[in-house]
């Protein structure tokens, strides 16, 4: 038996919706391929961020793939694992958003979604103007970047707001502080290379051809999510099963790479709308020649989400179910494969950040004796035969 989880990043969304009346985004997208998960499978819900844990996309890949929670140690050094970065023990790695600021308020995690190759040269120059002994940035995927410390003076006990939590709200309020002493000097030095940045960035071609362009500008830094270097179980040692993760973004290859799994980057996919699903698609059915476990991780739907775009987020589920999840499907029709879809955790159009929300599943495997599930959305699926799980019980039921 062969497995594939098709991982949605943030499609789980609530009611009301603003736009769609009372429906959410899954309940009026058409998605027959995840319905069919649905109508020939078994469903239930999934409490993917517990508390006393950020509800960040780290804890939640963490949570479905069933790994213990205490492996966690931040989602910076889950991104430099990503990227083969392997952090010293007296180096910390934290994640930097290059962000949109205005008037001293947080318009926009992302930078007005600046592309990789735009946010290269940004990184380029915040390492002339900051990096020192210790003190290094390092490009990663569009707005998504890393800063790693490297000496003893440098502490990762900070407190951090999760940019995407705060669009609309002022930056200075929500600036890193330290959590202990010990953490004092390494948040000093993180807000004030915060505010200062904006006139290194702001100043840049790239960011002066942006708003030539009429775009937003990615004019200052947000770090956050600091930590070690974790340690996880292998894949393999936890399930009896080799596992490969298909995704565009480094924080899902960072949990595959800490797992021992095989981190498969597809040409084209961006963690965009434009992404190359038929790619990513492919390169599933490929891995399920040498692995047991599929992950296909999909970003864009969560991008949405936080942009608060109910008729795009629609239409991008309905591409995915298309163009990826459907090509999949039908490529392994007849053969021994369980197939499995679930979100990470939701996203509500309405709030643009993420919640703890138990998010809804269907699994669907052959000889499975289906429940009276007919759609896949998070509604339907709370009158699943599987309840409510929590913990590793997710994957538990999948290789059941």
């Amino acid at each position: 038996m062969k497995y594939i989880v098709f991982l949605g990043d943030g499609m789980a969304d609530e009611i009301p919706c603003p736009g769609l009346d009372n429906q959410t985004p899954l309940m009026a997208a058409k998605t027959p391929h995840l319905d069919r998960i649905a109508r020939e499978g078994r469903s239930g819900t999934f409490r993917s961020l517990p508390d006393g844990y950020p509800t960040s996309s780290d804890v939640a890949n963490m949570s479905v793939l069933g790994f213990d929670l205490s492996c966690h140690t931040g989602r910076g050094p889950l991104e430099a694992a990503s990227q083969g970065i392997r952090l010293a023990p007296d180096q910390i790695a934290m994640r930097i958003n290059l962000i949109t600021e205005r008037d001293g308020i947080l318009d926009e995690y992302s930078g007005g979604h600046i592309s990789t190759e735009e946010a290269a040269p940004l990184i380029d120059a915040l390492n002339e103007a900051f990096g020192r002994d210790g003190v290094r940035f390092h490009p990663g995927v569009q707005y998504r970047n890393l800063l790693i410390l490297t000496g003893d003076r440098w502490s990762p006990d900070i407190d951090y707001e999760k940019p995407d939590d705060h669009q609309g709200d002022p930056v200075e309020p929500n600036l890193v502080k330290a959590a202990s002493p010990a953490a004092e000097h390494t948040a000093e030095v993180l807000r004030d290379m915060t505010l200062k940045s904006k006139a290194v960035l702001e100043a840049h071609p790239v960011n002066q051809q942006r708003a030539a362009d009429g775009k937003k500008m990615a004019n200052m830094i947000w770090p956050w999510s600091a930590g070690h270097r974790p340690g996880f179980p292998p894949f393999k040692h936890k399930y009896g099963k080799t596992g490969a993760i298909v995704s565009a973004v480094d924080v899902i290859f960072g949990i595959g790479f800490a797992a021992g799994m095989e981190m498969i980057r597809v040409p084209g996919a961006t963690g965009w709308i434009d992404t190359n699903y038929e790619g990513k698609a492919d390169a599933t059915i490929a891995a399920l020649e040498r692995h047991d476990f599929v992950y296909l991780h999909v970003e864009a739907i969560d991008e949405l989400s936080h942009l608060g775009d109910a008729a795009l987020k629609v239409k991008t589920l309905e591409e995915w179910d298309r163009r990826c999840v459907g090509r999949v499907m039908d490529a392994l029709q007849g053969e021994d494969v369980t197939f499995a879809v679930i979100p990470d955790h939701a996203v509500p159009i309405r709030l643009r950040k993420h919640t703890r929300a138990p998010v809804p599943f269907s699994i669907w495997k052959p000889g499975i004796h289906p429940d009276s599930v007919q759609t896949y959305d998070e509604i339907a699926c709370t009158h699943g035969a599987y309840g409510l799980l929590k913990g590793d019980q997710f994957m538990h039921a999948l290789f059941a």
